[in-house]
């Protein structure tokens, strides 16, 4: 970070945030030399020579979301309170180096998918305001389509998360249920509740997810990160996409950008086949229709009462429906959930993730305003049931004008940022969420006979390494051809050894030693910037008889010169 890098970035914060003058966006906005004092103050925290992974990120947060010198007012002015202290998720970005410029509108008591619903003023989209922003993070996904913050906090129960990403062209991360801290939001519905990601670009959200994504013991529904899940995508990839029955409630345009998105993905080589999503859609039907709506009435029904005047007609009679619902009407829907939730094993047996349109189209605001119910459901046709079956999704644009969601099971987030990083020709990769960095230098590299080894069970590759100069390296006699690494420590005739580095989950590395035959060792390997890491050693006494090749100093180039196979 160069030297006053976090107050630049304010000020053209700042500037931006008067350019486009767009105030229905805001509920509340930091004062300007609050801002700059804080940008100071992170300058100040990087040059002492502080890690800060989002020094000078300028960030919006959802008014649902607690920050600390800032009223929560979930889009109800005579609910709004002042939080003593930050969300967990906000005191995790601050912490890096991130900067609240504000909070952002919202519909009210995130109970939609327009962001019309809000006393605030109907949020516009970003690129044309006759149209709707999307919800219920209407502010905080406009105020990245504009420009205006670098990245934003949603929240999603839903499509929260994903329908506004679609209808301003940003990315919008909704990550798998309990990985992000949702103590200090405002709930709408408990259960099925996810703190969300919105930013311009993948790299961007991966950035603020790797901070956030973290196991808090206060929030009852936080929950770790799977050790045993996949941190990449073992090979070739294999989208599910709606049959032609599925896609009926889409409009035209929409729906020949969809078509034209799957096409882009089958031509760079993607596997489509069609999935009957019809089950899918019954499910998202509980989320309003069912009793499942009493945990919105449980969670903020009682605020509907206090300031009534502001509050919105449609969000009343919504959350009013879940007063009169039986407990064994809600038990009987959350029992069809479960039973739900397992019959979808068999799906991601036979495919990586589903590629779904996020919206069925993008209406106008007058057309949400002369029917609110109906065409808010519209717009919710396939992402209502996402987190009803605790899935994790990734929302990106596809052809225009289209966006396009992936969606996996829980845990699937890693891989479903590359998938979509597939889909949009992005790189991703930077966020880890929990792994074991294995050196290999021989035959479990990429493309080498044991490589799969790794793959098969999630590893993702980091890049090439190379050993400090403390090693013998040998061709020895087994079946695939492999090397052998010896430590000798510094010498005359001790060598660097290239090879690679790779993240094995923590839950899988047990298993995968349990391939490891003799001579082979896992032991620390020190690598040449003097870090070390496990890696592949070779017991001494295999080099008995074995060819020393430590001149090539690698694998591949030893066997290029020898016309050894694989």
């Amino acid at each position: 970070m160069t030297l006053g890098a976090a107050r630049t970035r304010a000020e053209a914060a700042l500037a931006r945030l008067a350019e486009v003058d767009r105030p229905e966006v805001w509920i509340s906005l930091a004062e300007s030399p609050s801002l700059l004092a804080d940008a100071d103050a992170i300058d100040a925290r990087a040059a002492a020579g502080e890690t800060l992974p989002l020094a000078g990120t300028v960030v919006a947060v959802k008014d649902n979301i607690d920050v600390a010198g800032f009223d929560t007012t979930a889009g109800s002015p005579g609910a709004s309170y002042r939080p003593g202290t930050d969300a967990e998720a906000v005191r995790l970005l601050r912490e890096a180096g991130a900067l609240v410029l504000g909070k952002t509108n919202l519909d009210q008591f995130a109970t939609g998918l327009v962001g019309s619903r809000t006393p605030y003023g109907a949020v516009r989209a970003a690129h044309d305001e006759t149209l709707v922003s999307g919800g219920s993070s209407a502010g905080s996904a406009v105020a990245v389509a504009l420009g205006i913050v670098d990245a934003a906090l949603g929240t999603d129960t839903a499509g929260s998360g994903r329908v506004p990403a679609a209808f301003n062209g940003i990315v919008g991360v909704k990550p798998t249920l309990g990985l992000v801290s949702a103590r200090g939001v405002v709930p709408a519905s408990p259960s099925y509740d996810a703190v969300t990601v919105f930013a311009a670009d993948l790299v961007t959200a991966e950035r603020m997810l790797a901070v956030i994504a973290a196991f808090d013991g206060e929030d009852p529904a936080s929950r770790p990160w799977s050790p045993t899940a996949s941190l990449a995508h073992p090979g070739d990839v294999t989208f599910g996409v709606p049959s032609a029955a599925a896609l009926e409630p889409m409009t035209p345009q929409w729906r020949a950008a969809f078509e034209a998105t799957v096409a882009a993905c089958r031509d760079r080589g993607a596997t489509i086949v069609e999935v009957d999503i019809a089950p899918l859609l019954d499910v998202a039907r509980l989320l309003y229709g069912g009793a499942l709506v009493a945990e919105r009435a449980a969670a903020f029904g009682h605020l509907l009462d206090v300031g009534p005047e502001t509050v919105d007609p449609t969000v009343r009679t919504i959350v009013g429906a879940g007063t009169d619902k039986l407990a064994t009407d809600l038990v009987r829907d959350q029992q069809r959930l479960r039973s739900e939730r397992a019959g979808l094993a068999p799906l991601w047996q036979a495919i990586d993730a589903l590629l779904l349109p996020t919206a069925p189209g993008h209406p106008s605001l007058a057309e949400v305003a002369a029917d609110p119910i109906g065409v808010n459901a519209w717009v919710g046709t396939y992402t209502n049931f996402v987190n009803l079956l605790d899935l994790a999704a990734v929302a990106v644009p596809g052809e225009e004008p289209v966006g396009v969601t992936l969606v996996g099971p829980a845990h699937s987030d890693r891989v479903l940022l590359d998938l979509a990083g597939a889909v949009t020709g992005e790189p991703t990769g930077e966020w880890l969420p929990d792994a074991v960095p294995l050196a290999v230098f021989g035959a479990h590299m990429a493309g080498e006979p044991l490589n799969g080894q790794l793959t098969t069970r999630g590893a993702r590759l980091l890049g090439a390494v190379a050993t400090a100069s403390a090693y013998r390296f040998v061709a020895l006699s087994t079946t695939p051809p492999k090397p052998g690494l010896v430590h000798v420590g510094t010498g005359g005739d001790a060598v660097s050894v290239s090879g690679e580095l790779w993240a094995v989950p923590t839950g899988r590395i047990g298993d995968f030693l349990g391939d490891l035959v003799a001579p082979m060792t896992i032991e620390r390997v020190m690598l040449d910037d003097g870090s070390d890491v496990l890696g592949f050693l070779c017991e001494p006494g295999a080099l008995e008889g074995a060819v020393d090749i430590s001149r090539f100093g690698d694998w591949r180039a030893y066997r290029r010169s020898s016309g050894v196979a694989r």
